[in-house]
């Protein structure tokens, strides 16, 4: 018997099954749709990716120059001349409501427009979601609501800030804000849907979404900029959105704008006063444009801050599996 046994363990390479080789396997060359999940108290937040957009923020970031944005830069790895962006939204589901936050470029960059795909592979679809929360009304942030001319979400009502709504809506200021001028043709397409169907929600302020979540207005990037506060069982993410659009820039130097800035100044001091606040209180940040899934903390060093992102975790997600 023993014999047998070491005479099979010591039988020729040849009788072993044969593997393809690695050249025969097709390379895939592509990434699958992303999501990343945690729990925020009793709420379930979901970052979905819809892909990336290459920007030249060397010639976009304002209030810097090349020589000091390039060594910056390039310590993360990053070419300002072709810094690719993260695009993320962000799905909360309260138990009662399935509520998307920005809506993703669409079909408008080629790189993106993933944001359907990776809600399906988060196990959700466009026709359960109840709400869609624009933080402000840029084509990369709602051009997503609509899929060739039609309602991309057939069930939910748009939420947007009365001043971002009234601003892009009206052609008159396309002409008084040349520099932006090809928003306001896109907004009226994102939006013309939901304007038919009486889907459209016009904000006043910090109204409340739906129970846990609130809108926090902070103009300037756009006159209607808003983040929104989610919180459940005392725990809080804060979703800056559009606060941020160079990270490694950025947090290193708080007074670097970008040219898709309405009102630049009022985007500086709104990126100021969030990121000293939460680097006192600690509670956790969702951003439009730093790395998928773009979920951290903001630490202060001196005059500039660091980022911290969220460290991976499944244990979380089993622990409470059984509180929802």
């Amino acid at each position: 018997m023993l014999g047998a046994l070491v005479a099979a363990l010591l039988a020729p390479a040849a009788a072993a099954p044969t593997l393809p080789s690695p050249a025969a396997v097709p390379a895939q060359a592509r990434s699958i749709p992303g999501y990343y999940r945690l729990l925020l108290g009793q709420f379930e937040v979901t970052a979905l990716s819809d892909g990336t957009v290459t920007l030249p923020v060397d010639k976009l970031l304002t209030h810097t120059s090349p020589a000091e944005l390039a060594p910056v830069m390039q310590r993360a790895g990053i070419d300002p001349a072709k810094a690719e962006i993260s695009i993320n939204a962000f799905l909360i589901h309260t138990g009662s409501r399935l509520v998307l936050v920005d809506a993703g470029p669409g079909a408008v960059f080629p790189h993106a427009g993933k944001l359907v795909a990776s809600l399906h592979a988060a196990g959700y679809h466009p026709q359960d979601i109840t709400d869609v929360v624009i933080t402000h009304i840029h084509g990369d942030h709602s051009a997503g609501l609509t899929i060739q001319g039609k309602a991309a979400f057939p069930r939910a009502t748009v939420h947007v800030q009365k001043t971002d709504a009234d601003f892009w809506l009206d052609p008159a200021n396309a002409a008084r804000h040349p520099r932006h001028a090809h928003a306001f043709a896109q907004a009226r397409l994102d939006l013309a849907p939901y304007l038919a169907s009486g889907r459209l929600r016009r904000l006043a302020g910090a109204a409340e979404i739906v129970p846990g979540i609130r809108a926090l207005p902070t103009p300037g990037h756009t006159p209607g900029h808003a983040f929104y506060e989610v919180e459940s069982e005392g725990q809080k993410l804060v979703l800056w959105r559009d606060l941020i659009h160079g990270k490694d820039a950025q947090f290193h130097a708080p007074g670097i704008a970008i040219g898709f800035d309405v009102d630049e100044g009022a985007a500086i001091s709104q990126r100021k006063a969030a990121m000293a606040d939460t680097a006192s209180k600690g509670y956790l940040v969702g951003a439009g444009h730093i790395s998928f899934p773009g979920i951290g903390r903001v630490a202060a060093r001196g005059v500039s801050y660091d980022w911290l992102p969220v460290n991976y975790s499944e244990q979380a997600l089993r622990r409470a599996g059984g509180k929802r």
